[in-house]
Parts: structure tokens; sequence; C-alpha cells
């Protein structure tokens, strides 16, 4: 038994296809199915059942699967050890951003980063609020930059910045002659709202005591920020923006954002780590990179501001 079949097993599991767990681990179908077949062979048992579409665990093969996720974080957890001691930026790190995040944040710090620390190999997957949790537990990412909740006492946070948020109003709105806008005047317009499972959209709607499911807002709860920005830029409704977007944005599209009345919505953003990680010094290299990166004003929670 190798850690290399372990890897394979778990791979084909996570894809339920051969084929497309082959091309995960670098390697043909043929040597991937050679290696897992002498690992059952070696067990004298079926990890897979072959004959189902698509590929699915045995009973027997659940357990397996189990334990070798286990043993490769045991693994990683040894090779962290190591690299914690002797100091070193180095080796794979693998992180989770939100969606709402990762356009406006990522090309402020991470290819300076990746030339600053060319022995760290960081990968960078963009992943909702529930699946950055899920991830950290199972040990498929190492960390999460996600905006801060309630629910999250189980983790390790590490504070970034506050991001203040703002609406983006259509010209032929009637809001879009107001300089800032209160929650409560949001209440007819088409509002454009990403959909469940955004923790942006989330607390946007609590903090403007929207109700999605009511048919008079029109409101729209697919799609992307940036597809909802097109469309209000087109002359339809209304849709929310975070604070880095803005820098982004054109001075005719500046135009069309407005803040929010005192006071003003803002969301912590933190880096979560599952409390079993252990390469503090990499936590503290990737605040230092991030904080770097943004204006000093959004290190604080500003006394207009309130966090929700």
């Amino acid at each position: 038994m190798t850690l290399q079949q372990l890897e394979y097993i778990l791979a084909v599991d996570q894809h339920r296809h051969f084929t497309k767990a082959a091309e995960q681990c670098f390697v043909t179908q043929p040597t991937l199915s050679a290696m897992i077949q002498k690992l059952e062979e070696e067990l004298d048992v079926k990890i897979f059942d072959r004959t189902r579409q698509p590929i699915a665990p045995t009973p027997i093969g659940v357990h397996i699967l189990q334990q070798a996720k286990e043993i490769l974080v045991q693994v990683d957890n040894m090779k962290q050890i190591i690299q914690e001691q002797k100091e070193e930026v180095g080796g794979s790190f693998h992180i989770g951003v939100l969606p709402t995040i990762a356009p406006y944040l990522l090309p402020r710090f991470f290819q300076d980063m990746v030339k600053k620390y060319p022995k760290l190999n960081i990968t960078v997957s963009e992943m909702k609020t529930p699946d950055i949790k899920r991830a950290l537990l199972t040990g498929e990412i190492d960390a999460g930059i996600l905006a801060e909740l309630n629910d999250m006492e189980m983790y390790n946070h590490t504070h970034l910045f506050y991001e203040e948020f703002y609406a983006y109003v259509a010209r032929e709105e009637e809001l879009s002659a107001k300089s800032t806008i209160k929650s409560s005047e949001l209440k007819g317009e088409m509002l454009w709202l990403l959909d469940e499972g955004h923790c942006f959209r989330d607390q946007m709607v609590r903090f403007c005591h929207i109700n999605p499911e009511r048919n008079d807002n029109l409101t729209y709860q697919l799609g992307s920020m940036e597809t909802f920005m097109r469309m209000v830029e087109r002359g339809e409704g209304i849709t929310f923006v975070p604070e880095l977007a803005l820098d982004q944005m054109s001075d005719l599209q500046k135009q069309l954002v407005r803040p929010f009345a005192i006071p003003q919505p803002a969301r912590k953003i933190v880096v979560l780590t599952d409390k079993r990680f252990i390469r503090h010094s990499l936590i503290d290299v990737l605040q230092t990179e991030i904080q770097a990166s943004i204006p000093k004003s959004m290190l604080k929670l500003k006394p207009t501001q309130v966090a929700i």
C-alpha cells in the first residue's frame, strides 16, 4: 500500500470517474486503474463497484476511503510541522475564496506573493461559504478567504479588513437622484441579487430587510455580480457591490455608485483555517501581503460603519 494509491482512490471517489481522476493525478487512466486494482488485490476487497454508473464505492470501500483521508491528512500535517519548524514559506497551499471577493482582491496581491515566495505552490478555488467550511474540515483546502459570520466558532480566524457595501443604481431609478441611500428606501425597485448560498447576498438581504420571496420586488436571483452590473448599466434596477470593486470601475460606472446612509453596512473579511492547521507563519505571510495591498482605511471598522 502506498500514499500514491490512497491519493488515486480518493480522486476516483471525488470524480466518480476513472479518466477524470487520472487527469487530476496527472497519470494515464490505465496506470491509475492498475494501481487501484493492485491495492484491491492486496487488501482482498473491492473498493469500487465498477458496474454502477457513475462509479460508487462499495460498503467496505466507504470505510477504506475514510481511512485514506485521515492518513493523508496526517501525512500533510507532518510536512507542515517540518516546514513550520524550518520557518520555510514553501510547499503547497490551497485557498478557497468567495466569488464576491476573488476578482477584486486576488489581482492586488497574488502575483506579487507568488514572485516573492517561489517555493510556495498556491492554488486558488472560488467557493461559496458552505463549501469553504466543508473543505476546511475535510482537508481539501488549507485556508479560506471569506466574510466572517456568526456560525464559525469551530475555526480559527485571522482578520484581514473591513469592506463596505455600496448600491449600484441605474440612472432611470428614482434613487439615482439621491447622494446616499437608506435601506428602508429599497422597496419597489427591481433588485438583482445573487442566488442563495452567497453570504454577500444574505448579508444585504438582512441589512435591507428584503423579502426575496415577494413578487413585487421583481427579484432576480441568478447570475454573477458582473452580470447584474451590466443590467444596471443598461438602465434596469439596482444591485450591490463591494468596496474593492470600485477601483476596477470606469468613471462612468462610478457615477452609478451610491453609498448607504449612516450606519453604512460593511463585512469583516477573514482568513479561516481549521483548528488543526499549524502553519501559522504562512497565514501571517498571507495576512501581511493582503493588508499591504489594500487601502489602510479598510483595516479597521470606521465609526460610520456597522459590521453585518
